[in-house]
């Protein structure tokens, strides 16, 4: 059975993906689709990581429900973004000697080990893989926070554009400030 809605973010979640490979296609440089390939995964992981601090801090509404809902899917997005980016990073480079040179540099190894770690939760969200681990499969999936925040790191280390990462992060560190806020006041109102 074909669940419209969902095929329907996947199609809407592709277009960006299309339209880079028809640049692609129609000449543009590999090189010249890093940045918007790897700006999407980010995008993307915020997108996943941003729902469950705020139904945390608001509590679930229709519409925190619904973006929880499809929340793994844009986890998967932003890895197979991810992936896109890896794919016009091979076709720049053009031969496996050339990337393992390139391995010392940080920049390029934190893109690595960010794309390495989002892999483990982008195969596990699917709902197989959640029944058969159950409690530990919420473990695998906070890996992604760490792949966020790595994959900043690689942004940073390449484009030294301070502030259009931070403004990637800063919708994230403020979906945390306002959970931890709101678990605060709880715990200060059973108290009292």
């Amino acid at each position: 059975m074909i669940r419209w809605p969902r095929l329907l973010l996947w199609l809407l979640l592709a277009i960006p993906a299309a339209l880079m490979i028809t640049d692609l296609a129609g000449g543009a440089l590999a090189m010249d689709l890093y940045h918007p390939s790897g700006e999407m995964a980010v995008r993307l992981m915020i997108l996943a990581l941003l729902p469950g601090p705020l139904v945390d801090a608001f509590g679930p509404n229709r519409f925190l429900r619904g973006w929880i809902a499809v929340r793994r899917n844009l986890g998967v997005a932003a890895f197979l973004y991810g992936l896109l980016h890896l794919f016009f990073y091979v076709l720049d480079m053009q031969m496996v000697s050339a990337m393992i040179g390139e391995l010392a540099i940080p920049g390029i190894w934190t893109g690595w080990v960010a794309l390495i770690t989002m892999a483990a939760p982008a195969a596990l969200s699917f709902d197989a893989a959640l029944r058969r681990l159950g409690r530990r499969w919420k473990r695998w999936q906070r890996l992604v926070y760490p792949a966020f925040l790595v994959a900043l790191v690689h942004w940073l280390l390449l484009d030294w554009a301070w502030l259009p990462a931070f403004i990637h992060l800063a919708p994230v560190m403020l979906a945390w400030a306002l959970r931890f806020t709101m678990r605060r006041r709880k715990i200060q109102r059973s108290v009292a």
